[in-house]
């Protein structure tokens, strides 16, 4: 059994009011509330830890060393990869993704090749691909998934080709929820020579995941998505990939030896790493990570469908609701919109309820042309989440509703 009243009492944030009601957080996909574990370990570092890493030869930076480096262990054994070198901290999902771009692009792009996306992505990455084939004369190509996650492999194929030299495609949409079969489009990739990177940012909390059996051969994810701090991310890269790609940050931390006519760089992770990074924002991601591996992933994942069976069931009977992306293979997001009324206007009246949702376009532009609204409500769901609170949420939309219809 999957106590839900148990995980919740580790999440303070939920103990509080809203505007003088319960307080229903809907904004998981944005980023996870986090455990007071987390919170704790951040203050602990700062009061007792305090120290800059890798180059003192003192107790407290040998401390925040271990502890720093501890995290990257447990980072590789979380998501399955061969080697701690594998894991490169960056500043969330988007920075890893740009830090890819440049780095990759400068070591494998030449003018006329091609990179494929589909056409539901994150604006993280859409524009740093945009940006690089603009400075190196490559082609920026996308491909269809239709709105419940299903992909167009006749259209994938016809625009995969010896050309195509990467493949970057989201595990699940961060605005429809629809988890994306990337096994089969990394096994195509392959097959044309392409490498293939997987945003997990919106996979990484609901999903177990090990990219040795997924064989894609670069992932990014954020620890805030993982109930972690903001602000941290992670990068994943094949060994043998990052030891060819040049570092995109020059500074501290990252050389080998400098002179005034030659630098060299020091192998993966650490030439990806410049400067001083987020120290207790990594070491409370280790926290997040334990909290994490307390639990009975596949009882997080079973809850979790519940809740989004059960709104998407509460939803269809909401008549004047049109709920967008309807599946069964999906994470907890729910994405709609009412005809008539701005997202914007239904989003504030639902704080006034207590409950916590995101409206706008989710950084999916592209996809909101589709569908042909501005924006919709996002309502995503985490492992603290009740099917109580969804009930809640429904009788509050009907409400706002019928005020805002007058």
């Amino acid at each position: 059994m999957f106590e839900v009243q148990k995980i919740r009492e580790s999440f303070p944030a939920l103990q509080q009011k809203v505007h003088g009601k319960d307080f229903i957080y809907f904004d998981t996909a944005a980023t996870a509330l986090k455990p007071k574990a987390v919170a704790d370990r951040i203050s602990h570092h700062y009061l007792y830890e305090a120290s800059n890493v890798h180059r003192g030869l003192h107790f407290l930076s040998d401390q925040a060393t271990e502890n720093f480096e501890r995290v990257r262990k447990q980072v590789q054994n979380y998501i399955g990869a061969q080697d701690e070198s594998e894991i490169i901290f960056t500043r969330g999902t988007t920075d890893s993704l740009n830090l890819l771009a440049r780095s990759f692009g400068k070591a494998f792009l030449r003018p006329g090749d091609e990179i494929l996306i589909s056409d539901i992505e994150h604006h993280s990455n859409i524009v740093p691909w945009q940006m690089l084939c603009e400075d190196m004369g490559c082609q920026l190509k996308t491909f269809t998934v239709n709105i419940h996650g299903k992909i167009d492999l006749d259209n994938f194929k016809e625009n995969l080709s010896r050309k195509t030299k990467l493949v970057s495609i989201t595990m699940v949409s961060n605005a429809l929820g629809i988890i994306l079969p990337v096994e089969e489009i990394i096994k195509l990739a392959h097959d044309v020579g392409a490498k293939v990177a997987l945003d997990a940012a919106q996979a990484i909390p609901h999903q177990k995941i090990n990219v040795q059996k997924l064989n894609c051969d670069f992932l990014a994810f954020s620890a805030h998505k993982l109930y972690g701090p903001t602000g941290v991310g992670v990068l994943y890269g094949r060994s043998e990939q990052l030891d060819q790609m040049p570092p995109v940050y020059g500074g501290g931390g990252m050389i080998d030896e400098v002179s005034f006519l030659q630098t060299t760089y020091l192998k993966s992770p650490f030439r990806f790493e410049a400067g001083t990074p987020d120290i207790a924002g990594v070491i409370a991601f280790g926290a997040a990570i334990d909290f994490m591996s307390t639990l009975d992933m596949e009882a997080v994942v079973q809850h979790e469908k519940r809740l989004t069976d059960h709104a998407q069931t509460l939803l269809a009977h909401e008549k004047e609701v049109q709920v967008f992306g309807i599946s069964k293979n999906k994470d907890p997001i729910i994405s709609f919109f009412v005809p008539g009324l701005h997202p914007s206007d239904i989003g504030t009246l639902l704080d006034q309820e207590g409950v916590a949702v995101r409206c706008g376009h989710h950084c999916t532009q592209p996809l909101m042309r589709r569908l042909e609204v501005s924006g919709t409500i996002r309502a995503s769901f985490g492992m603290y989440n009740t099917e109580k609170e969804i009930e809640h949420f429904v009788q509050s939309l009907r409400k706002v509703i019928r005020i805002l219809k007058g």
